[in-house]
């Protein structure tokens, strides 16, 4: 089991900044290539962006690649989500997972463990 636990959504203007967080049990952060996903309200979870062991980083969009930066630090076992220029449409729930690939991967099948997830408002 690898329980991972966010933080740091909330309720924003367009044009903000948020930063969220993902804490694991020691060594999994460092070990196990680690994704950022969003689901909003009854739609699909599809894949935000995604960091492998080698720290390879792959981002689902063009959008999301400018304005967001999937990052982690071992020694505090986390992993991050920073998010630029929010705009409405990133409105969802965020969920951090951990993948059972040796790769970067945006499908969630490859993620067996996930969170509960951090809500994510932007409002116009």
């Amino acid at each position: 089991q690898a329980h991972v636990a966010e933080s740091g959504g909330g309720s924003v203007q367009a044009g903000s900044s948020l930063t969220l967080s993902c804490r694991a049990p020691p060594n999994i952060i460092s070990n196990y290539v680690m994704g950022w996903f969003r689901q909003p309200p009854g739609k699909a979870r599809p894949g935000v962006a995604s960091i492998g062991r080698d720290d390879r980083i792959t981002y689902a969009t063009d959008s999301v690649k400018g304005r967001f930066a999937i990052s982690r630090d071992n020694a505090k076992n986390t992993l991050y989500l920073q998010m630029n220029r929010l705009k409405p449409e990133d409105t969802a729930m965020y969920y951090c997972a951990v993948a059972s690939t040796q790769g970067t991967t945006m499908n969630p099948k490859d993620y067996p463990y996930w969170g509960q997830g951090t809500q994510v408002t932007v409002s116009s």
